[in-house]
């Protein structure tokens, strides 16, 4: 049987430098719970999913975020529809590359545990209660469908789905801005 005394002192001295193993990464309550930071996508979430309170449509919902001043930030966007390596949007169900993909299939430790074909509001799991308002409908990307400048990204949160719709349609805004709130705001 190997003996595990060897590695007791070294886990010591990188704990002491910061170092140390850490658990995986979650979403993280800032702001009196007004926004939720994700720290392995390394952005932060309105933790209100219905900001703006009405559905919009794309120009609109793009020219709001863009706008906002929110939790004492102005640099608010609309998630990404790109996979996380920008290699491009994935189109259907189970794409987790997205913000709002990875957001609604990610696990305990970084998402809302949404499952495909089915509501994020009747199955999700504790960090669904880190957020309000939260839809079960269709959220607008802030990425254009590059072959049709009419058209933009979405990702239901009623299938768990991701496709590519008219600009002109109504739908919901979620504010998400890149990196963690820092202590000095606007």
């Amino acid at each position: 049987m190997k003996s595990l005394k060897p590695r007791f002192p070294i886990l010591l001295l990188l704990a002491g430098m910061g170092l140390a193993p850490t658990a995986q990464a979650s979403l993280i309550p800032k702001l009196g719970g007004t926004v939720v930071y994700d720290s392995v996508r390394n952005i932060t979430w309105s933790a209100n999913a219905n900001l703006a309170g009405t559905t919009m449509n794309w120009t609109a919902a793009t020219a709001w975020a863009a706008n906002l001043v929110y939790a004492g930030f102005d640099d608010w966007r609309l998630p990404t529809a790109l996979n996380a390596d920008l290699t491009g949007p994935c189109e259907g169900i189970n794409c987790t590359g997205s913000e709002l993909g990875n957001m609604f299939y990610g696990d305990i430790n970084h998402g809302l545990g949404g499952v495909v074909d089915t509501s994020i509001t009747t199955t999700h799991n504790a960090n669904y209660n880190l957020f309000t308002n939260i839809q079960s409908s269709v959220y607008w990307s802030g990425t254009e469908y590059a072959p049709d400048p009419d058209g933009a990204w979405y990702f239901g949160t009623d299938v768990g789905g991701q496709s590519v719709v008219s600009k002109g349609n109504g739908y919901y805004a979620w504010a998400v801005r890149s990196g963690d709130v820092a202590a000095v705001r606007l």
